[in-house]
């Protein structure tokens, strides 16, 4: 039976963790992107003596480094720590933000703030790369693996570096059908990818993608094998870590749970399918998908930093973060989870069909599906709208789902399994004041109550929906149902009609006579 802890004495027990970082300089690429924002917040948080956080930012839509950095701080995942801490002011005097940008060569930085990195840095956290699985190859290659390189030459000069943490994928060598905590060869070549692209044109580099891709379903696993592969090349020449988290979902416990800034992946899904623009899906039900909460892997980057610094576990170089051996979710329950939620607790605004549908184990029945219930529909409400002169949406809409789908079916038809030994060893190191404040475990957790926590988020912060709409939603959303209902009543009654009609105007075949 598991020993209670009384709050006196958890607070009793010393953080290890939060002094590992305690007056050493970190330098994070990538803290502007979801992953990143997670981890930046949580060093300001757990750690308020860390010296100073060193944040790569570039400058996006007109707005200056710090400018971005005070509209991130101002989001509702900061309220906590501003709250903690006395404000923004106090938060960004943590931070030395450096202008540049991983795609750029030599990151564009300039030459004060990349001495400042190489005299400064004690810690090198590279989180940057771009996420979208159907970036063109060549960009995907200058952040991916081209940055990573950039970034590696960097730490490499750093005087003061006593860990280089690389953030990988569980999803990179999608050959392995069981993914060990050990490196695996690349798909090619780094350096020559990277000197191709650099050469190439666009059209040409459209042209050899799918040969440099062969089988790997996507620009990310591809460049991201890579990347991964030039931290190996390294792995004798400074202190590293790889880490590699699977798929990475919205906060489940700490700051805010169930925030995401994105719709990427099953939050993305539960949107589609609570507004009724997602009514099939081609899928095995029963497999699933391995997913990890953003906190749970930030806990896990901060946990590896002081097991790799402060216990001199240096014959350890790589971690796979992952849920599946613990957790086990079919996409089936999933969609099951989430349905039940958004049509009985936490209903959607401007829901377009009352959520419903299937997964589709034949792709045929998938596509008829879609043509019925996806773009027909979609055409005919947008040529209603055209007539009432509005903007026509819902075609544009389905364009983007059947982008998705075309890269979302390959995951969820396939089947891929995970040792992550060394991440649960890493587990029992901890005192229970750690295992509390950076959970790393699946002991306690409400699969029902965390959907909850994502949908009402997504509502929140991405489809702006204020909780006072929820009851009218509510209402819409019992309109809808029997909407659906009498469709559905009209489509049988009139397929019925039409198959009776049918056969009764098809002439009977009548032997012919024999005359003798």
């Amino acid at each position: 039976m598991e020993t209670t802890y009384s709050a006196e004495e958890l607070a009793a027990m010393p953080d290890r963790i939060a002094a590992t970082f305690s007056n050493r300089s970190v330098f994070v690429t990538g803290g502007t992107g979801f992953m990143g924002k997670v981890l930046v917040e949580k060093l300001l948080r757990k750690c308020p003596d860390i010296k100073q956080i060193l944040l790569l930012v570039r400058q996006k839509k007109g707005k200056t480094p710090r400018q971005r950095m005070e509209d991130t701080l101002n989001d509702p995942l900061f309220e906590k720590v501003r709250t903690m801490r006395g404000g923004i002011e106090p938060l960004l005097e943590k931070m030395t933000l450096i202008a540049g940008d991983a795609i750029e060569p030599d990151l564009g930085l300039s030459p004060a703030d990349r001495q400042k990195i190489i005299e400064e840095a004690d810690i090198i956290i590279h989180a940057a790369a771009t996420i979208r699985f159907d970036e063109e190859l060549r960009k995907a290659v200058f952040l991916n693996v081209r940055g990573t390189k950039l970034v590696l030459e960097l730490g490499k000069q750093c005087k003061r570096l006593l860990l280089f943490v690389h953030i990988s994928t569980a999803y990179c060598h999608l050959h392995e059908k069981l993914l060990e905590e050990k490196p695996y060869p690349p798909p090619a070549d780094p350096h020559k990818i990277i000197q191709i692209m650099e050469w190439m044109d666009d059209a040409t580099v459209a042209a050899v993608t799918p040969f440099l891709l062969k089988k790997l379903p996507n620009s990310y696993a591809f460049t991201k094998a890579l990347g991964e592969a030039l931290i190996v090349e390294a792995l004798d020449i400074l202190p590293i870590g790889i880490l590699r988290p699977s798929i990475v979902i919205p906060i489940y416990q700490e700051p805010l749970p169930g925030w995401t800034d994105n719709i990427n992946g099953p939050a993305g899904l539960l949107i589609g399918a609570g507004k009724g623009v997602i009514r099939s899906m081609y899928c095995k039900s029963n497999s699933y998908a391995d997913y990890l909460p953003v906190d749970i892997f930030i806990n896990g980057i901060m946990i590896c930093c002081w097991e790799f610094i402060e216990q001199g576990i240096h014959n350890i170089k790589v971690v796979n973060f992952t849920s599946s051996a613990e957790v086990k979710i079919t996409w089936e329950e999933m969609i099951e989870a989430g349905r039940e939620i958004i049509l009985n607790k936490v209903p959607l605004n401007g829901v377009a069909w009352y959520p419903g549908g299937s997964m589709k184990h034949s792709r045929l029945y998938h596509n008829i599906c879609v043509l019925l219930f996806h773009w027909l529909p979609a055409i005919l409400v947008d040529c209603l709208l055209w007539c009432l002169r509005y903007e026509p949406v819902l075609c544009r809409v389905q364009r983007r789902v059947t982008k998705g789908f075309e890269v979302f079916e390959y995951y969820t038809n396939n089947q891929w399994d995970f040792h992550s030994d060394i991440a649960q060893k890493y587990r029992n190191d901890l005192n229970p004041r750690e295992r509390l404040e950076y959970k790393v475990d699946a002991s306690g957790v409400d699969i029902s109550r965390y959907f909850e926590d994502c949908i009402l988020a997504a509502r929140r912060y991405i489809l702006k929906e204020t909780d006072d709409t929820i009851p009218a939603a509510k209402r819409h959303m019992k309109v809808m149902w029997c909407v659906d209902k009498l469709f559905r009543i009209c489509f049988w009654a009139l397929l019925l009609y039409w198959i009776s009609g049918w056969f009764s105007s098809t002439p009977t075949a009548v032997p012919e006579a024999i005359s003798t």
